[in-house]
């Protein structure tokens, strides 16, 4: 994952230095009442994943939110399996902003000596899972054992990698150790699940409920069980900071939009959960049973608030596992904007955890 970001990275510092950005950036400029520019853009490119842990973005895309607030700015968007995929087209300029986990955030920040992004939003709070064959019942039990992640370094990978380390079991990145990790694409963990190749998988939510309810996984950790009040990031918004720089409106109107469809999936969580499995039959060929979404969608919750207190933990656990080097977070976050508009919306405002200015 570090080195695929590394081959982007004099890419993205090479274009950073214009900040007119590539054409999906042009600006529609128009004059305010006030007499100001606005800088929307002419197109967004999003990328997000076609899972339940991406519902911010599933229902913004599908219940029109985001095309709603973005007005004339056209949205584009792709699809990605996990995230240092998506963080590695964002760094080489394909994306303009991204759905994805804390941890490859944290290497695409890393990686760009924190030129890359900035984290604008939270998205999604829990909804990952550990889940084994039935007769593993211990973290000992799991010595010798295969396990999988979406990605190497992605959010769920860093979390098993760090659980095993404390519980004294190593996951070497190269493959190596007490216990064998395999990143792989989720639906293929589920294949070999089912064909008793694998004996388990870290994952975020449809995939850790599928395993359960269709390939007869159990439950071993919850993740949440490892955090303060059951509260961690599992998705966040994160924006190149070029196109932050150059089109605040757009990214504004962006986070309207998505704070237009939490609000819709808090209130409506049944039309929000068969809008969401409708989408994933859309996207992926394939929709979940009735039980499969509503377990899904239990085992997280739809949140404005990127839970920024909880960042330096997964940056904690990414280095403890060598995936990242210690560096200081201040910057990361860029709530500002956020934080105008949950106002706007009458909601208490985030905290940044004291990350926003270096």
């Amino acid at each position: 994952m570090v080195v695929s970001l590394v081959i982007v990275l004099a890419a993205y510092v090479s274009a950073s230095g214009d900040s007119s950005g590539s054409a999906s950036s042009s600006t529609a400029t128009s004059s305010t009442a006030a007499g100001s520019t606005s800088t929307a853009a002419g197109e967004l490119r999003l990328g997000y994943f076609a899972n339940v842990t991406h519902a911010s973005a599933v229902v913004g895309v599908a219940h029109g939110d985001f095309a709603k607030a973005l007005g004339a700015t056209k949205l584009t968007t792709q699809l990605y399996n996990a995230g240092p995929a998506e963080m590695t087209a964002l760094l080489g300029g394909q994306l303009d902003a991204a759905y994805v986990g804390p941890s490859s955030a944290l290497s695409a920040f890393v990686t760009s000596h924190g030129q890359a992004l900035k984290i604008v939003a939270g998205a999604t709070s829990g909804g990952a899972e550990l889940v084994v064959r039935p007769g593993i019942n211990t973290v000992a039990d799991l010595k010798g054992k295969t396990l999988a992640t979406p990605q190497k370094g992605n959010t769920q990978d860093v979390a098993l990698r760090a659980w095993l380390k404390q519980n004294g079991l190593t996951a070497n990145t190269d493959g190596t150790g007490d216990v064998s990790v395999n990143p792989q694409d989720n639906a293929a963990t589920l294949d070999q699940f089912k064909a008793g190749h694998i004996d388990g998988a870290w994952l975020p939510e449809p995939w850790a409920s599928r395993m359960v309810l269709e390939a007869g996984a159990k439950v071993l950790v919850d993740e949440r069980s490892l955090w303060p009040n059951g509260q961690f990031a599992t998705t966040n918004l994160v924006v190149s900071t070029t196109f932050l720089n150059a089109h605040p409106d757009t990214v504004k109107a962006l986070i309207d939009g998505q704070i237009a469809a939490n609000q819709w999936i808090t209130a409506d969580p049944a039309d929000a959960q068969k809008l969401v499995n409708d989408q994933l039959k859309a996207l992926t060929g394939k929709a979940l049973s009735a039980t499969e979404i509503q377990r899904a969608f239990s085992e997280q919750t739809a949140t404005d608030d990127p839970l920024a207190a909880s960042l330096q933990t997964s940056m904690d656990h990414a280095v403890s596992t060598g995936l990242l080097k210690t560096t200081d977070l201040h910057g990361i976050f860029d709530l500002t904007l956020l934080n105008t508009e949950l106002a706007k919306n009458g909601l208490a405002a985030v905290s940044d955890a004291g990350l926003s200015t270096k």
